[in-house]
């Protein structure tokens, strides 16, 4: 692994994620609860939520970036359909990247690869995300891969956690 913190992309692939990533995918998602909300995930529960995805292509799908052999970083691709465009938005969700690889592309790398993926398909209008109010250095990342910042807030009700 590079020391520095100058990226390291053309030592990252992004492949789409097969139900054998599901234990680094699971890690990611308790890793990530954990350090930005303070919160323990159920193993059981998010376990059967991952392999959910696997289970149903219509739930989404997942990308994982692999550096130097290991899984470093992984990504959830949801869909939401738009009345207002004929067509659906992808979203980007539980995004996660191991600590030691962070600053170094992994992101970036995954990103692009949904762009691709976006662009290179007819009916996708565009790609969403939702990022934390205090996640500043995310939404710095995201501003320099060509997002901004949409003019809604998020609301919810959420009946299990």
């Amino acid at each position: 692994m590079s020391t520095d913190n100058q990226p390291v992309q053309s030592q990252i692939i992004v492949r789409r994620g097969m139900s054998e990533d599901a234990e680094h995918i699971i890690g990611f998602q308790q890793n990530m609860a954990m350090e930005t909300e303070g919160k323990t995930l159920d193993p059981d529960l998010i376990g059967a939520g991952v392999a959910a995805v696997f289970e149903s292509d219509d739930k989404g799908f997942y990308l994982v970036a692999e550096a130097e052999g290991q899984v470093v970083g992984s990504l959830l691709v949801t869909y939401e359909w738009s009345d207002w465009r004929n067509a659906t938005f992808l979203w980007i969700q539980s995004v996660y990247v191991d600590a030691a690889w962070r600053r170094k592309g992994v992101y970036s790398a995954m990103h692009g690869h949904v762009n691709d993926i976006a662009t290179s398909r007819d009916g996708i209008c565009g790609i969403r995300l939702y990022v934390e109010h205090e996640n500043r250095i995310a939404q710095q990342t995201y501003n320099g891969l060509g997002m901004h910042e949409a003019h809604y807030y998020m609301y919810e009700v959420d009946f299990v956690l």
